[in-house]
């Protein structure tokens, strides 16, 4: 066939196929268009999910009449100055929206520049073009796009439905918010109840203000400033504590210069800084704004802009890891304040019993003595609360008398803290420390303390396998890890295909203090251990490496595989549950925990406490 030139008609609609995929693209270019422009006031409407009508309307600059003539035309633009495409510092410059737009449905703008006596109009349906006419508006721009894809209605059919569309426009309009916490934005359509953001102050606060609309309370409550850089380079925003995750990573979002990008750099680096703190099937929360030289990224490399290709990827990975990390090692030792909201809802009231039924001496809330024996009322006498001493029969019952009982045993005297003379004269000042002083240990596994305004409820476990992860890490970052030889080599026996993962890790494992060297086809002896893990299982630390290893990629950075080893190493060298601790070592805990870099949550993001204050205390008893 020969070659022949495409009409403009047909190269304007294959051009509208690259820019505007759904309706969320046409709001997402003409919301960009607003903020270039200036606009302190956004207002975004919609219906049909935008297949019926998209209308955005500003408090901008405005654009003249020959501008406007200009704009529905293909590649012109305000926004290069000096056709530089290294030096973007807008975020739309192709010169293509409008056009693309105007080319599959029908669109009108109008607008008003400060320098006009009056504004002026200009439609364009399915790509024909009418003459520029004086247009009634007061300021700024306003633009109406009515009927999407009429003009290829082969691509409404791949369009999902009303409100799915909507909830795409709406995640467009949330993350352009978060960009610009100075602008007022509303969305308005009637696939949704109205929603405004106005505009917040500058600065962290108002910019976390912003967040804090968009994402929610409870990511302002647990949110972590990030800021970190220089003149070259800077990060800023928020991140949440690893306490708090989602399932996958659309809680994420990432500006670069202002411009929301899905870039996958920048996700796999979030996903770096927070190795230390989450599981893999966790994701965190986070709103982070890079700032460099626009000559040093290039936002040319895909038609809608959503992502981006830094000139020098190193440095940007290397400021991104070092801000959050920071940021969460200053706040490592909070929690999330979910945990303590979840437990209040754990706690279920019991159902009452029927009229006549109740009998009070056999309620679980009954005051004991420290043996858990039933005390004397004051008052009533030998033949009051005596009576009362129904004891373990009266506990017995079916329900929740039977589970708070157990719930509440705390094992006998030996892990029993509470309030006595020798403790108080020896720490007075406990109360007041953050994690507070040690109480009663529950089921040997979990530590009460008591702090001046609340509780809190420690893994013991948890918490110190953190502390024992950051002392390795401290270790093989200064003087290296020391070993003890073991007097019995311990031997292992394995699957072959594990011992060799083992073998060919052996290095690194020894960096960390572990020793093993071959024993035969399907075995390995361990000779040396870290000493700072004590008397460990050897076989059980063995082996779970080995699983570990086998799911490692060979591309896995070494730190990245000795973070894994260390971890490993540290979940078994630590404090197990069901062991009893005494009241001093339950304080020692505590106070370990204050000292150490991200002891709120374990190496697996699990929170390593929980706090509840009186408030939430008073709430499960009513009196709030």
């Amino acid at each position: 066939m020969p070659v022949r030139q495409l009409s403009e008609g047909i190269v304007n609609r294959i051009a509208a196929g690259e820019v505007v995929e759904r309706p969320a693209s046409v709001v997402k270019e003409l919301v960009e268009n607003a903020l270039d422009a200036g606009a302190t006031r956004i207002e975004i409407v919609t219906d049909g999910g935008g297949r019926r009508l998209i209308r955005v309307s500003d408090d901008g600059a405005g654009m003249t009449h020959d501008d406007l003539a200009l704009a529905v035309e293909r590649h012109a633009t305000s926004k290069l100055p000096n056709d530089d495409l290294l030096d973007i510092r807008t975020l739309g410059f192709r010169g293509e929206a409008l056009p693309s737009i105007g080319a599959v449905a029908r669109l009108t703008i109008t607008t008003r520049h400060a320098g006009e006596p009056h504004g002026w109009a200009i439609t364009v349906d399915g790509g024909r073009k009418a003459q520029v006419k004086p247009g009634p508006l007061g300021e700024g721009t306003r633009v109406e796009v009515r009927d999407l894809f009429y003009a290829t209605p082969a691509r409404l059919k791949f369009l999902k439905s009303d409100r799915s569309e909507g909830e795409a426009i709406r995640e467009v309009v949330r993350r352009l918010a978060m960009s610009r916490p100075d602008v007022a934005f509303t969305l308005a359509g009637e696939e949704r109840a109205p929603v405004t953001w106005a505009a917040a102050l500058p600065g962290a606060s108002g910019r976390l203000a912003r967040l804090a609309d968009i994402l929610g309370g409870e990511f302002r409550a647990n949110a972590v400033e990030v800021r970190f850089g220089d003149a070259r380079l800077a990060v800023e925003g928020f991140a949440a504590l690893p306490t708090l995750t989602r399932a996958n990573s659309l809680g994420q979002y990432l500006f670069v210069n202002g411009r929301p990008v899905r870039d996958k750099l920048l996700i796999g680096v979030v996903r770096a800084a927070y190795a230390d703190y989450l599981p893999r099937d966790r994701h965190p929360l986070v709103a982070l704004f890079i700032a460099l030289d626009p000559r040093e990224v290039d936002v040319n490399v895909h038609p809608a802009k959503a992502e981006v290709r830094f000139r020098d990827g190193g440095l940007v990975r290397g400021v991104l890891i070092r801000a959050l990390q920071a940021a969460l090692t200053r706040e490592g030792q909070r929690a999330a304040t979910t945990g303590g909201s979840a437990t209040v809802a754990a706690f279920r009231p019991p159902a009452l019993p029927r009229r006549g039924s109740w009998d009070w001496r056999r309620s679980p809330a009954r005051p004991i003595d420290a043996r858990g024996m039933p005390l004397a009322a004051r008052g009533h006498g030998a033949g009051g609360l005596a009576e009362v001493g129904l004891a373990q029969a009266g506990l017995a019952q079916a329900g929740l008398a039977e589970a708070a009982q157990a719930a509440f045993d705390v094992g006998g005297p030996a892990a029993d803290a509470r309030v006595h003379a020798r403790i108080e004269a020896a720490e007075p000042d406990l109360l007041e420390a953050p994690l507070g002083a040690a109480r009663a240990q529950v089921h040997e596994t979990y530590i009460v303390a008591q702090t001046r305004d609340g509780i809190v409820i420690v893994d013991q476990h948890a918490a110190h396998e953190r502390i024992v992860y950051e002392r390795l890490k401290a270790a093989l970052a200064s003087t290296g890890i020391a070993r003890q030889i073991l007097l019995i080599p311990e031997i292992v026996e394995l699957d072959p295909a594990d011992v060799e993962r083992l073998n060919a890790r052996a290095e690194e494992l020894l960096r960390y203090g572990l020793a093993i060297e071959p024993f035969g086809p399907g075995a390995v002896a361990v000779r040396e251990t870290p000493s700072l893990l004590g008397a460990i299982d050897a076989q059980a630390l063995v082996r779970n490496l080995a699983e570990h290893m086998a799911e490692w990629d060979e591309a896995l950075p070494l730190e990245r595989r000795l973070v894994h080893v260390a971890a490993t190493m540290a979940c078994y060298g630590s404090v197990r549950a069901g062991r009893r601790l005494k009241p001093e070592e339950m304080n020692a805990l505590l106070r370990e925990m204050e000292a150490t870099p991200n002891s709120g949550q374990c190496n697996h993001g699990r929170p390593t406490y929980v706090e509840l204050k009186l408030s939430d205390i008073e709430r499960l008893f009513g009196r709030r």
